[in-house]
């Protein structure tokens, strides 16, 4: 079925320069059995905490001709307190602010400090939206390669960014699509070079590693942005719940570009009442990691390069052709992702029951050389 994702702009429209060549973000949709690409939560919200957002939901309806907490003044405390659950660093709920995903977040980041002409800068590869927001803001977007092993090659970046000056710096981490991390020396090192730009850290899998978080940096420094998401850790991608957390005249900046009561009485619900519930949905993030843990040892017994990952999901290879490995699994109704990263394939971890039936038919590719290594 045609839709904005797959049709041509009408020609006869005066679309913007900056879109002439570019392709809406997006991932295959099919409907197989196995879906392991999109980096999901697998697990569904206990019943215990569906019912409770009911009954939050429930008391909140005959509100909802009002306009929402434009302030979201509930849900940024409950941020500020699970922050410092589990970072042990104090945040303010006036040092957090909330967003329809983290991709929102960035938009507004972008926005705020877009001038024409300016650089927005990343390692590569990484996460695509960066690059795609960047420039549909306006920013000249430049990719500075990371190593062979996916790290960043930190005498190169320092030395481009001192030459370059860019106004916006992105450190994702772990990494998407690679699961690598960065350290918070490392970080730092960066901060103390980039004085004149505004560093967004990207912490979307932050849960799932076993680096601290960059937040601990933000009472040093103004031009720190942390940007984090509840889709992950929390099951929650449908809910699209993302969060910034910086210093306070930092994040006056995003009440700027962000428009009017941008997030929903239904999303502020939501996000209280699950981050109250924090512990509970912690024994996911758990199960995944270990499943994470089991699946690389499994594909590694298998012949198979398997990158460590602190996120869930990570790079698995090296293929002779990652399209015919990728296809060759579509057809045992298995979908993971093609990165672009020759010879690999990204999997999103799964439940345990999905991990042993992929390993189960991935192992029967391979024994009748459908997929070559």
């Amino acid at each position: 079925m045609s839709n904005i994702e797959n049709t041509k702009v009408n020609p006869k429209l005066p679309l913007s320069k900056r879109f002439k060549n570019s392709q809406p973000y997006g991932a295959p949709v099919l409907d197989l059995e196995l879906k392991l690409n999109t980096n999901e939560n697998p697990y569904p919200l206990p019943a215990e905490v569906k019912a409770e957002i009911l009954e939050e939901l429930s008391q909140k309806l005959d509100a909802v001709n009002r306009y929402p907490d434009r302030l979201q003044v509930e849900a940024r405390t409950a941020l500020a307190k699970y922050l410092y659950e589990i970072t042990n660093v104090a945040i303010s709920p006036t040092q957090v602010w909330a967003a329809n995903g983290s991709n929102e977040i960035i938009n507004q980041i972008l926005l705020a400090f877009h001038d024409p002409g300016e650089i927005a800068l990343g390692f590569e590869p990484s996460y695509s939206m960066h690059k795609i927001i960047s420039e549909a803001v306006g920013y000249r977007y430049q990719a500075v390669p990371r190593g062979d092993d996916f790290s960043i090659d930190f005498e190169k970046a320092l030395s481009v960014i001192k030459r370059d000056n860019p106004r916006i710096i992105f450190i994702t981490t772990p990494n998407n699509p690679t699961g690598t991390s960065t350290s918070l020396g490392d970080i730092e090192k960066i901060l103390q070079v980039a004085t004149q730009s505004v560093l967004i850290v990207d912490e979307a899998y932050g849960e799932f590693s076993t680096e601290p978080s960059a937040i601990c940096l933000i009472e040093k420094y103004p031009n720190l942005i942390v940007s984090r998401t509840m889709s992950k850790a929390f099951a929650f991608a449908g809910a699209r719940i993302g969060y910034a957390v910086a210093q306070l005249e930092t994040l006056a900046a995003l009440g700027l570009a962000r428009l009017p009561y941008h997030l929903s009485t239904q999303s502020q619900v939501l996000a209280k009442v699950a981050l109250g519930n924090y512990q509970l949905l912690q024994g996911q993030v758990q199960k995944i990691i270990k499943s994470r843990k089991f699946l690389m040892q499994q594909l590694r017994e298998l012949g198979l390069t398997v990158i460590e990952s602190d996120a869930n999901f990570f790079l698995f290879g090296e293929f002779t052709s990652s399209q015919h490995a990728w296809q060759a699994l579509v057809d045992e109704s298995i979908l993971v992702r093609d990165v672009a990263i020759a010879g690999f394939l990204r999997i999103t971890v799964g439940t345990e029951q999905e991990s042993h039936l992929f390993i189960e038919r991935l192992k029967g590719l391979l024994n009748n050389k459908i997929i070559l290594k």
